[in-house]
């Protein structure tokens, strides 16, 4: 799942006001994000395997310090008081958590079992929409519109970068996501690496125009 995981942080936009979308972004993808890293670092394996499922060609079978259950909730709690050491917004705190758990809910629900429940756990698990591109389609677009909607209905524009620098976003999002289903498999496995340490363009993106978008909730800098 690619654009279902920024629509959970779009979403989330709504609970914790207070809280950057970027900030959001981060925890939505957090895992996602460390996943590329510990990939160079030669601590989690994946491989390019076409056919794996019908949407995408990577065959993930090694990645529990960043994918197994047990690490992602570690990885949330580590999230959430990180940023309330900083911030001190409790309910930004829990949210952000909460992202980055969403996160796995909403692969188990795309993967073939491939997610670990442990480090070094036989027992993996996934539901596999991966299996059916319609309905991952469906799936991911019906969360996208839901989330980007939430977000809109809760911030609103204070010039021009917060009117088209967020629909350019939401555009990009959707163009990677179809480029993802629809393009050929990578040539190997740098080129995901490098593609996924490319997200991070992504939350300084949401950052930027988020400082450009007003929420009615007052009280605190945004971060």
């Amino acid at each position: 799942m690619f654009i279902g995981h920024y629509a959970v942080a779009f979403a989330a936009k709504k609970v914790a006001p207070q809280t950057s979308l970027g900030t959001l972004f981060v925890g939505a993808q957090l895992v996602d994000l460390l996943w590329p890293v510990l990939l160079l670092l030669g601590l989690e394996h994946a491989r390019i395997d076409p056919g794996n499922t019908a949407v995408t060609p990577l065959d993930f079978y090694d990645y529990p310090i960043s994918h197994g259950l047990l690490a992602v909730l570690i990885w949330a709690v580590v999230a959430g008081g990180v940023y309330f050491a900083v911030r001190r917004y409790k309910r930004g705190a829990l949210v952000l958590g909460l992202c980055v758990v969403s996160h796995w809910v909403l692969d188990f629900l795309t993967h073939r079992p491939d997610l670990p429940l442990g480090f070094g756990a036989d027992v993996k698990v996934g539901l596999g929409l991966w299996n059916s591109p319609a309905g991952t389609i469906l799936v991911e677009a019906a969360l996208f519109i839901a989330g980007v909607t939430l977000y809109l209905l809760t911030t609103r524009q204070k010039d021009r970068i917060g009117l088209y620098g967020f629909w350019a976003l939401v555009v990009f999002l959707v163009a990677v996501s179809v480029g993802n289903i629809v393009g050929p498999p990578p040539p190997d496995i740098s080129v995901v690496t490098v593609a996924g340490n490319a997200s991070w363009l992504f939350v300084l993106w949401a950052y930027w125009v988020d400082k450009h978008r007003s929420s009615p909730t007052p009280g605190g800098e945004k971060g």
